[in-house]
């Protein structure tokens, strides 16, 4: 290297080291003036944004903080002083607003409106001012000014679109007509944003279709359907329907895209099973059977068939599981024992295990299903169900087997993890808690977050009662009762767990007994019995890690079960007051919401 050629490196160096240095001070510096700002210390504030004015006299912000200082010590001269400097020196009209704003403090606002009018008349001159200009109205609430700049900038070029701005400054109006219009024209010019569309437009409405918000939205879609018709419209009609859980209404709009786009059935299927997981089980079933009949790819066809069963099976009592097994033997016959037909012979095992108690026939059809070409993951998913049955049997050695098997050939995968977690609970229900409580020591950090909650909820439960009993009487009858409720076995888990509330009334297990026998009896349609329970949970063990879940709970029957609003609602309030944390606290604020009646959700 040249003399010549170290010496310029040399100095480039410094010159970046120097920028740095400077750099540094600068934002040692803001962030000083920012402290003082804050914490109303004007005069010092001002004093340090005098600086960094002085050093960057076209710094945008440095300029804006100056002023608002100025203002907050009410030196309305200087401001105008400093402005009026400022426009002669820089071309940018949000200095204008600035201004205007200015005389607006001092109550000019013959002035304020004269300096806002020059402002949005800088739009006609150059459109791209419109940037800086709205968002110097909107700083400082200045909707109107704002809304006028929006306009005329879209009017003048109609490339641009400020939709979702208008659309946000109507929704702090309270203008809620204006505010939908402009989210569904934005969307119109925006398909790809139409999930964030939805996103805001969720805060406006709810789950009451009587609710003046839904109802005004529906009608400007029923409106642009019969102006243009456009599949977005429909779309947002079918999103507006499943929200007030009106799925019918929503079938039909999906139904009306599919017949002009049949290229997917994908969103009649997720709207199906929507319906499904809502309990919704007629139009469910209706939307599955179209499926089954419209479909023209097998694998859609299959699970639209298996929907129908598992829709059936939940409604069936034991009188018509015979008709629901032929069903499956008939479906299994028709599509082919094959690895493409894997997922119907897992539900079909499923069924004959726990409902028919047809264990053994359930082993061995899944013992034969392992015999086809099926991937390391498909045997996993076979090896799962297998495990289940065996536990289900209390063949627990042999169930861990396949569990343990799973883990090695599917190391780190979500399945693998799942696997794990049955390895604890397998070994929770035998009473080997303390190789339970390793297993779900390692399941805390789980990729699922839903195995990782139910591996730290059993892990709390054997390590809260385990040491309170060294023979561990309480925690191995309520393992025993949880066992039996897996297999189906209700009444016995009850009377099980009504020993444990009988003989171990001052052990700590108690809160989480009446907490698994009050879920038993919402299964069992017992409801003022699980009521009971959890008013017991919410009066005695209000410090507890159940309280949460039982004010939840509670509410939901009050609510859906025993048609007692206002009950409903003082317990959504008592979670959203005092458990902000709680998982329960977002559905619980809706539901609050929804009982009081707001407009807005």
């Amino acid at each position: 290297m040249t003399f010549e050629r170290h010496y310029k490196n040399h100095m480039k160096f410094l010159l970046i080291c120097c920028f740095l240095i400077t750099a540094s001070a600068f934002s040692q510096n803001d962030i000083i003036a920012q402290e003082y700002f804050k914490n109303g210390e004007y005069q010092k504030a001002l004093l340090e944004y005098k600086k960094l004015y002085e050093k960057a006299p076209s710094n945008i912000n440095y300029i804006n903080q100056l002023i608002s200082t100025h203002q907050q010590l009410e030196q309305y001269d200087e401001v105008e002083a400093l402005i009026s400097k400022l426009l002669e020196r820089i071309n940018y009209p949000a200095f204008l607003v600035e201004l205007g704003y200015n005389f607006q403090l001092k109550n000019d606002l013959v002035n304020a409106k004269l300096n806002y009018d020059k402002a949005i008349a800088s739009i006609d001159l150059r459109v791209s001012n419109v940037f800086s200009v709205a968002r110097s109205f909107q700083n400082h609430t200045l909707l109107n000014e704002a809304i006028a700049s929006y306009e005329k900038a879209m009017l003048l070029n109609p490339e641009f679109n400020f939709n979702l701005q208008l659309a946000q400054i109507y929704g702090e109006q309270g203008n809620i007509e204006k505010m939908f219009n402009s989210y569904i024209n934005f969307a119109e010019a925006n398909p790809v944003a139409v999930r964030d569309v939805k996103r805001a437009i969720n805060d406006f409405i709810s789950e009451d279709n009587s609710n003046e918000n839904n109802i005004l939205f529906r009608k400007l879609l029923l409106k642009k359907t019969q102006q243009q018709p456009n599949l977005l419209w429909n779309e947002l009609l079918s999103w507006l329907f499943i929200q007030q859980k009106d799925f019918s209404k929503a079938f039909t709009q999906e139904k009306a895209i599919f017949n002009r786009q049949p290229e997917s059935l994908n969103r009649i299927e997720e709207l199906a099973l929507i319906a499904s997981n809502e309990n919704e089980n007629e139009v469910s079933k209706e939307i599955f059977t179209y499926i089954a009949e419209t479909a023209q790819d097998a694998d859609m066809i299959l699970r639209a068939y298996n929907n129908l069963l598992l829709l059936e099976t939940k409604e069936a009592n034991k009188d018509n599981y015979k008709v629901i097994k032929d069903k499956y033997l008939e479906l299994i016959k028709s599509f082919g024992a094959q690895s493409q037909t894997l997922n119907l012979q897992i539900s079909y095992a499923h069924f004959l295990a726990f409902y028919m108690n047809q264990t053994n026939e359930a082993v061995s059809f899944l013992e034969d299903t392992l015999k086809l070409p099926l991937t390391e993951l498909q045997k996993a998913e076979v090896k799962l169900e297998l495990g289940d049955i065996l536990v289900l049997q209390e063949k627990f050695n042999q169930a861990l087997i396949y569990y343990t098997q799973i883990q090695r050939n599917l190391k780190n995968s979500t399945i693998s993890q799942e696997a794990r977690y049955k390895v604890a609970k397998t070994s929770y229900y035998k009473g080997d808690f303390k190789w339970a409580e390793s297993q779900l020591k390692i399941l805390k950090s789980s990729t699922s977050q839903l195995i990782a909650n139910d591996a730290l909820d059993l892990k709390l439960l054997i390590s809260d009662n385990k040491y309170e009993d060294s023979l561990q009487t309480a925690l191995k009858l309520y393992a025993k009762a949880d066992l039996l409720a897996f297999q189906n076995r209700n009444e016995e888990a009850i009377a099980l767990l009504d020993k444990i509330l009988n003989e171990h009334k001052t052990e700590p297990i108690i809160a989480q007994t009446l907490y698994k026998q009050a879920q038993l009896f919402e299964l069992k349609r017992q409801f003022e019995k699980a009521k009971v329970n959890y008013e017991a949970i919410i009066q005695n063990y209000r410090d507890g890690i159940l309280i949460d879940d039982a004010y939840y709970h509670l509410a939901q029957i009050f609510e859906k079960q025993l048609n007692l609003p206002d009950e409903a609602k003082a317990l959504y309030e008592q979670i959203i007051f005092n458990y902000a944390d709680s998982i329960y606290f977002v559905e619980s604020r809706k539901r609050f919401r929804s009982l009081r009646g707001d407009a807005i959700n």
